[in-house]
């Protein structure tokens, strides 16, 4: 598996293309073919140096002067304490046993490139640098890195880290390598990378790695003058375009997978996006530019944009990355979060937008400048984990007054193959994480994120348009209790760190997980089987307008400890005190404070949003403050001690429940007026079942009826066959649609009943069977497990 933390915070050099200030004329024009003279080899190698630089950087403005001049000041850091020995080039980065510090080494060598060829560092063409650069170059290769060397370790270094910070620094020192030090450093990337490695769309020559190990060949075969090694790496993406239905990939609908079993649209994606970009640049208007990658760029919106909000990409296609908050780098520390990974993300579309279509290019610049405009969180032009080539990008595209931001996009989106949905609304937008026997509860390895254990438990994060953005970036993960992450039902069974196993290994034996989407509301369920537990319930969550209306029941439970199930639990940052109002009344500020309140009722949390909780029983509320350091969820995070204050509501479900159950439902961004306004109005929220074989609610002025069949029976008007997620949405043009899924993947028939009059059937999906109308409308549907868990629409016309 991979490691070496500099490529999953996004490469901060190696994702490092370059806006080219040609004008676009599709995706195969200009290129380097048209850029230099008869040497095909030298114009290619021009362009990558382009696409690694970032083009003409205005070195004499901020925020680049200051990064200029850091970025000297670190290559001179590095220049100085170079000692080379046996088995290292610097102290503490000894690689005779661990080639990530061969890799960290040759990244070193990559930065202090980059500021001898750059100019506004200070050492600009410095011979002190050049000779440090050429003795520390030669010296690991000829310590470890070079054809003949038996590989240890991890792999990642080997095949992906270490050459391709090798090729970068064959293309920035080109004018100082002689031709046999070329040969040598390009006889060991042979070595390490034969043409074998991208043999089989099989292992670790899958997605984002894919894109990776073609880069290498591609860049061994321009330093090299090879022009079949390009050849083989425009050939060898040729996998990466296709739709996958298992295991690492793209798929259909938008979803994004490694490790065969994690959503992982922000960081691997994102690696994936950002190489396919350099790529696509570096080979265009030659004989290898890329052809046949429309699903790439047609995931750019598909995949990578609803998961997108004010600058961050959100943390429930992350993976284990969300460990990697204050990190030491360099002897530095850098903060990681999910607006530091989103800037990658924007960066990358930045980039592939280079080679896009005229039309898509225009809106994806458009996107990424409302993105940039409206982090106030962490703006990204002061983003130190971003390259220098990234920053010059998004400042680019933020200056460039022909360009209109764009709002945020509104809609929901159900991502089946991975388990994971975004509801986007005009001032919120809400993300939920599931897990099934397709995916995985959380992913831990390389020691990060030994704690996530529940993350994929009915995890519900969400975010206001103009607050709450730092909800999770602000050392949330390494303070928040992991036993109670919002919206998830847990046993309080104590686990061990990294329980389940590495890369994905824990996984329910649990198939219905999914749901039903019109594309504006939804209606999502999971049956949850806790991790390394007897925990079993059903939950429901039903995406509506202006809330989320959640749903439990049949919670089960035999480990002989507490089961709760978590409302919401809200950072309030190192000396919050937002008031929590309970039934009318204030509660107490200071944290060690608690209480347990009546159900029905309802709460608001100022500064966030409301909570209205129905039904019988009880819920708590805590005020407490946290302590916890990065370093106790990565071995490679800061210890500093940091504390944060939490605001937090649950059901106790108690001890081993039986067939305990839930209802509330959740307003972001509601004032507490309109949450007490809406908890005086109960029937606005029909619910219309809540029990082990169906959970639904009702919504009339939405025209909304939504109903989780978790096996055959009937739910207000709505009767199924057999288990199944139906979506039924009234029009005011007389019109009514019905979406119909099976997320268990395993229906080869359905009998759907909705009692209402119906007049007629305007359009039916090819599954769709048989359709009678009249006093109410009778659906029979053939093989939906082939629909690989994606909702049937039919239309109709209302009697």
């Amino acid at each position: 598996m991979t490691g070496v933390g500099g490529r999953r915070a996004f490469l901060t050099a190696a994702g490092g293309g370059a806006f080219l200030r040609g004008v676009p004329g599709g995706r195969n024009a200009g290129g380097a073919a048209t850029r230099a003279g008869a040497d095909i080899h030298e114009a290619i190698r021009a362009v990558w140096r382009g696409l690694f630089l970032g083009g003409e950087i205005p070195a004499s403005k901020e925020p680049f002067r200051s990064r200029l001049a850091d970025l000297g000041a670190l290559a001179g850091v590095f220049r100085t304490t170079m000692a080379p020995v046996d088995g290292s080039l610097w102290p503490g980065l000894g690689f005779a046993t661990d080639p990530e510090k061969m890799t960290q080494s040759f990244y070193r060598l990559r930065t202090m490139a980059e500021a001898y060829v750059r100019p506004g560092t200070g050492v600009t063409g410095d011979r002190g640098l050049r000779a440090a650069l050429l003795a520390g170059l030669d010296h690991l290769h000829g310590q470890v890195y070079h054809a003949g060397q038996v590989r240890y370790g991890n792999w990642y270094c080997w095949q992906i880290g270490a050459p391709q910070a090798v090729l970068d620094l064959c293309v920035l020192l080109h004018e100082e390598l002689s031709a046999d030090r070329v040969a040598g450093l390009c006889a060991a990337v042979d070595h390490f990378v034969p043409d074998s490695a991208v043999g089989s769309y099989t292992g670790t020559s899958t997605g984002a790695n894919r894109v990776d190990l073609c880069r290498v060949l591609a860049l061994r075969g321009v330093v090299g003058g090879d022009s079949a090694k390009i050849a083989l790496a425009r050939e060898a993406l040729t996998p990466v375009f296709g739709y996958v239905t298992t295991g690492d990939g793209l798929y259909r609908d938008g979803s994004f997978v490694q490790h065969t079993w994690v959503p992982y649209t922000g960081t691997y994606g994102a690696v994936l996006l950002g190489g396919l970009g350099l790529l696509t640049g570096l080979l265009k208007g030659t004989p290898w530019h890329v052809t046949g990658g429309q699903s790439a760029f047609d995931a750019v919106e598909d995949a990578w944009a609803p998961f997108l909000f004010n600058g961050l990409v959100m943390d429930g296609v992350s993976g284990r990355a969300v460990s990697r908050g204050l990190m030491t780098s360099d002897d530095r520390q850098v903060q990681h979060d999910d607006h530091t990974r989103g800037h990658a993300v924007l960066a990358a579309v930045l980039l592939l937008a280079e080679s896009a279509s005229r039309a898509e290019r225009s809106r994806w610049r458009g996107l990424v400048k409302g993105w940039t405009a409206r982090d106030r969180c962490r703006v990204p032009l002061a983003d130190t984990t971003l390259d220098l080539a990234s920053l010059a990008r998004l400042a680019e595209v933020g200056a460039d007054a022909s360009v209109a931001a764009l709002p945020e996009p509104v809609g929901h989106r159900l991502f089946a193959s991975m388990d994971r949905v975004t509801h986007r609304r005009p001032g919120w937008a809400a993300s939920l994480s599931m897990c099934s026997r397709r995916i995985a509860h959380y992913e831990t390895g390389n020691g990060e994120n030994p704690r996530g254990w529940h993350t994929g438990s009915g995890m519900l994060s969400w975010w206001g348009s103009t607050y709450g953005n730092d909800q999770y970036s602000d050392a949330f993960w390494p303070t928040v209790n992991p036993y109670r992450l919002p919206g998830t039902t847990v046993s309080r069974k104590v686990l061990v760190d990294g329980a389940g196993g590495d890369w994905g290994a824990s996984r329910p034996d649990a198939v219905w997980v999914g749901g039903t989407t019109d594309g504006e509301f939804a209606s999502v369920g999971q049956h949850l089987r806790g991790p390394g537990s007897t925990l079993s319930a059903r939950k429901s969550w039903f995406f509506l307008a202006d809330s989320v209306v959640c749903l439990g029941a049949g919670i089960r439970c035999g480990d002989g400890t507490a089961v709760e199930s978590v409302i919401d639990n809200r950072n309030l940052g190192a000396d919050g005190a937002h008031a929590l109002t309970v039934d009318g009344t204030v509660q107490p500020t200071g944290p060690g404070w608690s209480a347990v309140f009546s159900a029905p009722g309802w709460a608001h949390l100022e500064g966030f949003g409301g909570y209205v909780v129905s039904g019988a029983g009880s819920f708590r509320a805590l005020r407490e403050a946290r302590t916890g350091r990065w370093s106790d969820i990565n071995r490679d995070g800061s210890s500093l001690a940091l504390t944060r204050r939490y605001v937090t509501l649950w059901y106790d479900h108690g001890t081993d429940p039986d067939d305990a159950g839930y209802v509330y439902r959740m307003l972001p961004g509601a004032t507490a007026g309109q949450t007490a306004a809406r908890a005086a109005a109960p029937d606005e929220v029909s619910v219309i079942a809540n029990t082990g074989t169906a959970q639904g609610v009702a919504v009339d002025s939405l025209g909304f009826t939504g109903v989780n069949f978790w096996r055959a029976g009937a739910a207000g008007p709505l009767e199924a066959s057999a288990p199944c997620s139906v979506t039924v949405r009234e029009r005011a043009d007389g019109t009514a649609t019905v979406h119909v899924a099976d997320p268990a993947r395993a229906l080869t028939g359905l009998a759907l009943v909705w009692n209402r009059p119906v007049a007629s059937v305007l359009s039916r999906p090819p599954s769709l069977v048989s359709a009678l109308t009249g006093s109410r409308l009778r659906l029979g549907f053939a093989d939906l497990a082939a629909a690989a868990g994606t909702g049937q629409e039919v239309v109709v016309r209302l009697g």
